[in-house]
């Protein structure tokens, strides 16, 4: 009989040292995701990383590890939250046009994902939606969840983010704030709903987990990685991006991912520090 590890590591494309990674770091998390005392189920886990610093892959690893138990993990990815293209288009004409962008807080669909949430809690049949990052835009078919799930886990790149102070606002941090943002206003909008829907959203988490990236230039060289991929499976597909149209993707994120950056580690329930390579260094836990 195969082992379901083994499987996933040559399912995924990783070298069989991966192995290892899942000894020394992921078993040990699904261990103690396993042991945490929840007071209800589906307990629900917070992921929270950069883009490219593996949550995708964590998420499938716990869902083996924790089905060794006879525990059922099931992924949510905030990813597949996001806004339809048409939706995003209408905020960008009636409240700002950097909305036009999907990635930061008022671009996601929140009060869907409370009501898979709340469906879960409940034992219900659901959907979970899936979004086409190839076509930027959510995709018609989901994936059917039917019984009770133990786990749920919610990944995302700002998963668990709290707002900045009104101050920090003042500033911009990049040329695309300074120039499409001079009155502050997405940013500002991005920081009320931030504090608004998305709190309720995360505050449904029970146990936060951090993947913690060395910087913001870290983002930028593994979201390539990101677009490279998506490249290889659809050269064709019309939401792809040039080298200039990624470095202005990026620049959406970078104020919120400093914040995270700086102040998350010190509340997170796990912080695992990822390294260039895209491997946990090792595991630190508050």
């Amino acid at each position: 009989m195969s082992d379901p590890i083994d499987d996933l590591i040559a399912a995924e494309g990783l070298p069989a040292d991966y192995r290892q990674i899942v000894e020394q770091h992921w078993q040990p998390l699904a261990t103690r995701i396993a042991r945490f005392p929840a007071a209800r189920a589906p307990l629900v886990v917070g992921i929270n990383g950069a883009q490219g610093s593996g949550k995708t892959t964590l998420c499938k690893f716990l869902e083996v590890l924790l089905a060794r138990r006879q525990i059922r993990a099931v992924t949510l990815s905030l990813d597949d939250l996001y806004l339809t293209r048409s939706e995003r288009q209408e905020l960008a004409k009636n409240v700002h046009p950097l909305f036009a962008t999907r990635g930061v807080p008022g671009t996601h669909a929140v009060a869907m994902g409370l009501g898979i949430i709340e469906d879960m809690l409940a034992g219900r049949e659901l959907d979970l939606p899936r979004f086409d990052k190839g076509k930027d835009d959510r995709a018609e078919d989901g994936t059917r969840i039917t019984g009770p799930v133990d786990v749920l886990l919610l990944e995302g790149w700002c998963v668990g983010a709290k707002p900045q102070d009104a101050e920090a606002l003042a500033e911009p941090v990049n040329d695309l704030e300074r120039q499409e943002d001079p009155e502050g206003i997405w940013r500002g909008l991005v920081n009320h709903w931030l504090s608004e829907d998305y709190a309720r959203l995360f505050e449904q988490i029970d146990l936060l987990i951090m993947l913690k990236v060395d910087d913001f230039a870290a983002v930028r060289r593994n979201r390539a990685l990101q677009e490279d991929k998506l490249r290889a499976a659809d050269p064709d597909a019309p939401g792809l991006m040039d080298a200039e149209a990624l470095d202005r993707f990026c620049a959406h994120y970078e104020r919120l991912t400093r914040h995270m950056l700086a102040e998350m580690p010190d509340r997170a329930d796990v912080v695992i520090p990822i390294g260039p390579d895209q491997r946990p260094r090792d595991t630190g836990e508050d």
